[in-house]
């Protein structure tokens, strides 16, 4: 058995953060069923590249789901999630505040029947506040809380982060959590509960650090100018001289003392807190003078945490990523060929046998049914 087998959850959520939290309650065994607009479903079914005849990104986010279409705007449509609520443990949403009660479907109005019913809201800046009915999109969340602020690059060149920072960390992983803790808050009581995920509120921790100057200091990080955003020779990107980058983490003075002896780096550098920028300058040079593949044998067996960066296909030729079973599991696609699943951090014990591949589920594969095959909850 999977940790939620026999947990269902109605997921009316579509794109990223949302699908992604209940992509991650189902590869741990809950019965995930999509709420979808009838004629064209989940916006993320229409997202370039297509595999197999379908989005490869659909199918990466939605393995192992239902799919139940409805027009939520019409009464007679609604009332067809009856028995599908009858049978709900966990409902997530992502619309504005206020959408899911006017169409009589906010929390208020579903615990009344369902008092048992964990109803989670996921939103860029939360149920509450004066943002609250704000549109954004990750970019937005990270730049609006100071965390893009802290390492954005030259102002010339400002970079644009690779990870959806905001989707993920901010949204999906939370509300998997807090649904995870309102199930065991629900174990103990029997009540469900209303859980607001706030995108935005939820960046500030991952600024921990950057707090923490600040509170000691009164002044917060600029640009990447602290520790940890490439501001100090022990924590940055250094360019080979053939352009590959050399990643090179040597914070604690162990590691320091092994890395300036790897590099030959001149022993009046070497205490960083003489000339900070003397030091960064002279480590530079160094590394800039030979090409990766020489700073690659000069790191090998040295501990000192330093490594070349990796390209995306690298990193999955890696034989310790293959060895942990990155690309072991599989989405089945609609024309019957499989492609790699969308590695997530649920431990194989609690997930299906690789062997098993699934597939995103058909628009409405569910629709004309009554509800699923489980028993209805009860709602007293």
């Amino acid at each position: 058995m999977r940790p939620l087998d026999g947990l269902v959850v109605l997921d009316f959520t579509t794109l990223l953060p949302g699908p992604m939290a209940s992509l991650l309650l189902a590869e741990a065994g809950a019965e995930v069923i999509k709420v979808e607009r009838p004629g064209t479903g989940d916006e993320m079914r229409a997202y370039p590249p297509e595999k197999g005849g379908e989005s490869a990104l659909f199918a990466l986010l939605n393995r192992g789901k239902d799919s139940l279409t409805v027009d939520l705007k019409s009464p007679e449509d609604r009332a067809r999630l009856v028995p599908f609520l009858d049978r709900a443990d966990v409902v997530i949403e992502q619309f504005r505040p206020g959408v899911m009660a006017r169409l009589g479907l906010g929390y208020e109005d579903l615990s009344q029947t369902y008092p048992g019913l964990i109803y989670c809201s996921i939103t860029g800046f939360g149920q509450t506040g004066p943002k609250a009915q704000v549109a954004g999109h990750d970019l937005n969340y990270i730049a609006q809380t100071g965390l893009l602020a802290l390492s954005i690059g030259p102002p010339e060149a400002p970079v644009v982060p690779p990870a959806l920072i905001a989707d993920l960390a901010g949204g999906a992983y939370p509300a998997m959590m807090n649904i995870l803790l309102a199930l065991e808050l629900r174990r103990q009581s029997g009540r469900g509960t209303h859980l607001d995920i706030s995108m935005t509120d939820n960046m500030f921790p991952l600024a921990w650090w950057a707090l923490g100057q600040r509170a000691a200091t009164g002044v917060a990080p600029g640009n990447g100018d602290n520790l940890l955003t490439g501001g100090a020779a022990r924590y940055r990107l250094y360019p080979a001289s053939d352009g590959q980058i050399l990643a090179a983490a040597p914070i604690e003075q162990r590691f320091w003392v092994n890395f300036c002896e790897a590099i030959g780096l001149d022993a009046g550098l070497r205490d960083d807190s003489r000339d900070p920028a003397a030091t960064l300058r002279a480590v530079a040079a160094i590394i800039a003078g030979q090409p990766g593949a020489h700073w690659e044998r000069v790191f090998d067996g040295v501990d000192c945490c330093c490594t070349l960066v990796a390209s995306l296909d690298e990193a999955l030729a890696d034989a310790h990523f293959r060895a942990r079973g990155i690309e072991d599991h599989r989405t089945e696609l609609a024309d019957g060929q499989t492609m790699t699943a969308l590695p997530v951090p649920i431990v194989p014990a609690f997930r299906d046998a690789p062997a098993h591949p699934r597939s995103a589920p058909a628009l409405g594969s569910l629709t004309g049914k009554s509800g699923g095959t489980g028993p209805a909850k009860d709602a007293s």
